[in-house]
């Protein structure tokens, strides 16, 4: 084989590595995709089926609007997955297609090679060329040294062979792959539309909220203002037992009950510890659930100039659901809200999660706790027929994003 010819098959060999590489992270990236794809369609479905079950007529005008505003930001981020999807899939089409074009390209020169090969092979084939070769030897070295060339030539020519062989069978296959690469974006366009269709109903609908709302709007800021004057009030009640919780503990430690942080025994250090090693990775606080409401400041969906600050994360379930403890801890406190349900706070060191709408309530102040621990029934109110569970994560005072800890929330 030529220099020319070796420095070809590197630089091929070289060019197979590099795509074989991009496949392998495409396909990662696909992965990726398809899963945050399906989380997404069970999140939707989720919707539906948790938060639309009441009665229409029931609903206040201000959940039918928040429902409807979750929904569209859900199906807006479907709608963006599946178009990178479909993007992704256009890569790899472009991928396979130049691929194919590069295993042509080595199949003529293989092809071409091997040509060459037969055609000298042919010029001396006869057993007495070969032989009058090995002959003409000038010592017994050389003659060695060509009988073992003829051996790897041969061998050379049976590898070039099957080369041959298995660069048609890779393209045949490429060439199946990118009929099912077009099948897949073809289903994924085809989603896609339907997606647009559902989204532009729900468009629809909120539309005709909004103009329902803003002819009676005095109805619609009166179920506003009843709804953040409840919720302030649970956040200062709250952070006011959290800074007992602090005050009560640390006077048992002999530290300064006005500290704003929790004076740690070292099982409590390990406690914290452990819990903050897992941020990302808690549990869901209830087996199954959406969420509804998450976590920061957003934009009133009637009128997007009035901002709102939600302290925890607001997740629907179904009814009759238990709320579980997220962590192993400590109960610290049972709250009784004023003309509300109760709250559990759970103590893990110097964190603490609080989950507020309890109906019933299985553990009592003091009891220690482990991971998936059943603390009460969430409440389901008789009203909207929702059922829904308010958490809260705080490290001592500082209030923390819930979404940052729990897993995929």
């Amino acid at each position: 084989m030529s220099i020319s010819s070796t420095y070809k098959y590197i630089l091929w060999g070289l060019v197979t590595f590099l795509l074989c590489a991009a496949t392998f992270g495409q396909e990662a990236e696909k992965a990726a995709l398809e899963a945050k794809r399906n989380r997404l369609q069970n999140e939707i479905r989720q919707i539906n089926s948790l938060l639309t079950k009441e009665i229409k007529e029931r609903r206040s005008v201000l959940d039918q609007v928040e429902e409807i505003d979750q929904k569209i930001r859900v199906r807006r981020e479907l709608i963006k997955v599946t178009n990178q999807e479909a993007n992704l899939i256009n890569r790899q089409l472009n991928n396979n297609l130049r691929k194919i074009d590069r295993l042509r390209k080595e199949l003529v020169a293989l092809k071409e090679d091997y040509a060459e090969m037969i055609r000298k092979s042919y010029q001396s084939k006869s057993g007495q060329n070969r032989l009058m070769f090995i002959l003409s030897s000038e010592n017994f070295f050389q003659a060695y040294k060509r009988l073992q060339y003829m051996k790897q030539y041969t061998a050379y020519r049976k590898e070039q062979g099957a080369k041959i062989e298995e660069k048609a069978v890779e393209l045949q296959e490429l060439n199946k792959g990118l009929i099912v690469k077009r099948k897949e974006k073809e289903a994924l366009a085809k989603n896609n539309r339907l997606e647009q269709r559902k989204l532009q109903r729900e468009k629809d609908i909120q539309r005709d909220l909004l103009m329902a709302i803003r002819q009676n709007e005095n109805q619609y800021k009166t179920q506003l203002n009843k709804k953040q004057r409840q919720a302030k009030a649970l956040d200062r009640q709250i952070e006011s037992l959290i800074r007992e919780a602090i005050a009560e503990s640390n006077k048992k430690a002999g530290k300064s009950s006005t500290s704003k942080t929790f004076a740690l025994t070292p099982e409590a250090k390990v406690l914290a510890s452990n819990f903050e090693s897992n941020k990302g990775k808690l549990i869901w606080p209830v087996d199954k659930g959406v969420k509804s409401k998450g976590y920061g400041e957003y934009a009133d969906p009637v009128y997007p100039g009035v901002k709102h600050y939600n302290n925890g994360v607001t997740i629907a379930t179904e009814k009759g659901s238990n709320v579980r403890s997220v962590f192993e801890g400590e109960v610290s406190a049972i709250i009784a809200v004023p003309n509300g349900n109760k709250a559990i706070q759970v103590r893990h060191g110097n964190y603490i999660t609080t989950y507020y709408n309890i109906a019933k309530v299985f553990v009592k102040k003091g009891q220690a706790v482990t991971s998936k621990e059943a603390l009460g029934e969430i409440f389901t109110s008789p009203s909207s027929g929702k059922t829904e569970l308010k958490f809260f994560l705080y490290k001592d005072t500082k209030r923390l994003n819930p979404e940052q800890w729990v897993y995929r929330m």
